[in-house]
């Protein structure tokens, strides 16, 4: 594996991994899944011979950005309300940073001219739908895992999961069409991978399944033996994440090198 370099981007932390060449490369940047970090997503998906700069951003309220109180804090906000204490302003801040942070890794690596590759896990994977729905940069292709595509079904796994109750309202229903990909699939222009785990929950599988039927030229790869994680509680590579891994840095390879 490449060395790790970290840093941060316009204030967002980060772990990079440098390509394998000393010539300028094309750039992928990733958002973990929730809970996690930067370095939990680099180690579980590092994009293992892709010849490019692999940067990972640590979502606002994790890793080098953990809320004073640590996840005590995060749970008492997602108690008091998941949709609008937690959803909306990771979401929102993470898409919202995003083009300042990928202009100042310009500035400080050596980067290829041309569109960029984003990457999200689950929660991370809303931020890069929305990234790519934004489309504020020049973005060649988007890789998601586990995505969640849609809040309600991803809202009842989280009740069924924990024996909660969540208690809508019309702010947080407004949160929840804001965030609708699969309504806002036309949005979508870029190519598309959804990687889905076979053992995931139905309210990951079937609204990823929906929003490719919507996109004829997405594609969608399922992984025998992946459940939602691809880390564990202690942050390590769950078994099924190197294939993960592999699929992602092949359809990139035919995709973003050739783009840049």
């Amino acid at each position: 594996m490449s060395e790790q370099i970290t840093g941060t981007a316009a204030g967002v932390p980060f772990v990079a991994l440098g390509p394998s060449s000393t010539e300028p490369a094309p750039l992928v940047l990733t958002w973990h899944l929730m809970p996690g970090s930067a370095a939990e997503m680099a180690a579980a998906i590092p994009l293992s011979g892709l010849d490019a700069w692999r940067v990972h951003f640590d979502l606002p309220m994790f890793g080098k950005r953990q809320l004073d109180g640590g996840f005590a804090e995060f749970f008492r906000l997602a108690s008091e309300d998941n949709v609008l204490n937690i959803v909306e302003p990771v979401t929102e801040r993470a898409a919202a940073e995003f083009g300042e942070a990928v202009a100042e890794l310009r500035s400080r690596f050596s980067i290829a001219d041309g569109p960029v590759g984003v990457v999200g896990g689950s929660a991370g994977g809303a931020v890069a739908l929305e990234v790519l729905a934004r489309a504020e940069l020049e973005i060649a292709a988007g890789a998601l895992i586990n995505p969640v595509v849609q809040l309600p079904p991803a809202i009842a796994a989280n009740e069924r999961r924990y024996d909660v109750s969540y208690n809508w309202t019309a702010a947080s229903r407004a949160v929840a069409d804001r965030y609708d990909y699969l309504r806002r699939a036309g949005e979508l222009k870029q190519d598309l991978l959804l990687v889905i785990g076979e053992d995931d929950d139905i309210a990951i599988r079937e609204p990823a399944g929906l929003l490719h039927r919507e996109l004829p030229d997405s594609e969608l790869v399922r992984i025998p033996g992946l459940a939602h994680e691809i880390y564990d509680e202690a942050g390590a590579p769950v078994g099924a994440a190197a294939t993960v891994d592999k699929v992602l840095a092949d359809w990139f390879s035919g995709r973003l090198v050739a783009a840049s």
